[in-house]
């Protein structure tokens, strides 16, 4: 077991009672997509290209959780209650969205593609969103780049490993998160202002972002993406929330 099961477990709040707990992003651009410097770079994070958010947004502390999940949808999936849900499909998120806009009054929605990885790198340019390197105690994953197995081999309580920049917690490792983004096998006529790319694409095929509790390193980097079926009931993906300012 590495040394990461031991870190302190930050608390997230949102319950019944409580709008879920959220940071506001600034009003920015930066560059999205694959570094140079990055060996484990693919055609999919390319072209490198800026995108300006005109506007500050909100965006999740952490994943929804399976409490936070049970609040809402009234089940989960029997795992720790601090644990991200998982197991959940496109279709399913949109449900606990529509419920959770309800409850709230506020019009709650998963980040775009681009709103993640600008809430990720947190003003960085590097590999990861904290250096060009990374270890089991800044983030739960399970192999090494050799295979060799060094982390925990399950989901852990959101919050376990330390924020971001941002104080945004969980973003790599731990799930895999949903977008609202359609697939798209590279970035060549994305939008530049950081909305949710849902215009052609691979229909019915959403965009994943952050890796899992289940991956290797090069999985985890700040500018990996690929896609999953919006049915897809996986034990290493869920997601978190956003809202516009």
């Amino acid at each position: 077991m590495s040394a990461a099961a031991t870190l302190p477990t930050m608390p997230i709040t949102m319950d019944r009672h409580h709008d879920p707990d959220m940071v506001m992003l600034p009003a920015g651009a930066f560059s999205m997509g694959g570094i140079a410097e990055d060996k484990f770079v693919s055609a999919v994070e390319m072209p490198r290209h800026e995108v300006i958010f005109k506007k500050p947004f909100f965006i999740a502390r952490a994943p929804v959780t399976q409490r936070q999940w049970s609040d809402i949808m009234g089940t989960a999936h029997g795992q720790h209650p601090d644990c991200p849900i998982t197991q959940v499909t496109f279709t399913e998120v949109m449900v606990y969205l529509r419920k959770l806009q309800a409850k709230f009054g506020k019009a709650y929605r998963l980040p775009s593609e681009a709103e993640w990885e600008y809430t990720c790198r947190a003003g960085s340019s590097s590999v990861f969103s904290h250096s060009h390197n990374i270890t089991v105690c800044d983030a739960n994953f399970l192999y090494d780049e050799h295979g060799a197995e060094i982390g925990v081999g399950r989901t852990t309580p959101v919050g376990q490993y330390p924020a971001n920049a941002h104080g945004v917690f969980d973003l790599l490792g731990n799930v895999c998160e949903w977008t609202a983004d359609i697939w798209h096998p590279n970035y060549h006529h994305a939008p530049c202002d950081g909305t949710a790319w849902t215009a052609g694409g691979k229909s019915s095929f959403r965009t994943i972002r952050g890796g899992a509790w289940d991956h290797l390193p090069r999985v985890l980097r700040a500018s990996w993406r690929d896609w999953a079926p919006e049915q897809a009931r996986w034990d290493n993906l869920g997601f978190r929330i956003a809202l516009s300012h």
